[in-house]
């Protein structure tokens, strides 16, 4: 499938088939860790807790509309990771942003925005579950994903858009146009992440706890 997307997209479209093609991949690229949640038949006062993570990581997105890429969402992200596991923080992270731009628009940006938190959230689980936490190396963790990764690959989308053939030059200039953004994004997260990685982690084990996750 990946090899005939590709094909496709290279020899069908005559424009934007950098973007057509990217976008498919990134979708490609989540199916196999939604088929093994799935596959593991979680029980229904798990998903019940995931879906309530992905809505206040939503409504925390919403509550700073007014503030340009201060947001606390990916802050959730990884203290669901750090509490749930690499496949809980996966799954919140692409839902996070798919449900959330509902608020704030859907576009051939979303699966980008989903991709990178989904990794961010995996990476939080793969390196804290289960694990004695610091809260400064996990708000350091935060801040370092959160302007390598979800700013590196969405910013690919714009890159894609810009050039039916995208160069070294337009990346340059659009990771340097990105780095203010992405810095006052990494440093939102810093901050919600020193704040509130205890007592979420305190409530989410309680629950996780009481109901025998």
């Amino acid at each position: 499938m990946t090899v005939l997307t590709i094909y496709i997209g290279l020899f069908a479209f005559e424009k934007r088939h950098y973007l057509l093609t990217n976008v498919l991949l990134v979708f490609y690229a989540m199916i196999p860790f939604f088929y093994k949640f799935e596959k593991r038949k979680p029980k229904a006062r798990e998903i019940v807790l995931l879906a309530v993570i992905v809505a206040m990581a939503t409504v925390g997105r919403a509550a700073f509309f007014m503030i340009p890429n201060f947001k606390p969402t990916l802050a959730m992200v990884i203290i669901a990771g750090i509490c749930l596991g690499k496949e809980s923080g996966f799954l919140i992270g692409s839902m996070s942003a798919f449900v959330s731009n509902f608020l704030f628009g859907q576009g051939p940006w979303t699966p980008y925005q989903m991709i990178a938190s989904a990794i961010i959230g995996y990476f939080a689980g793969f390196l804290f579950y289960n694990r004695h936490v610091c809260v400064w190396i996990v708000a350091l963790f935060g801040g370092i994903a959160t302007f390598f990764i979800y700013g590196g690959i969405v910013d690919l989308w714009t890159i894609f858009y810009m050039n039916s053939e995208p160069t070294l030059a337009s990346a340059i200039v659009v990771y340097s146009a990105a780095i203010y953004f992405n810095t006052v994004h990494a440093m939102a997260t810093v901050l919600f992440l020193s704040l509130f990685t205890k007592p979420m982690m305190q409530k989410i084990n309680r629950i996780k706890n009481k109901y025998d996750f």
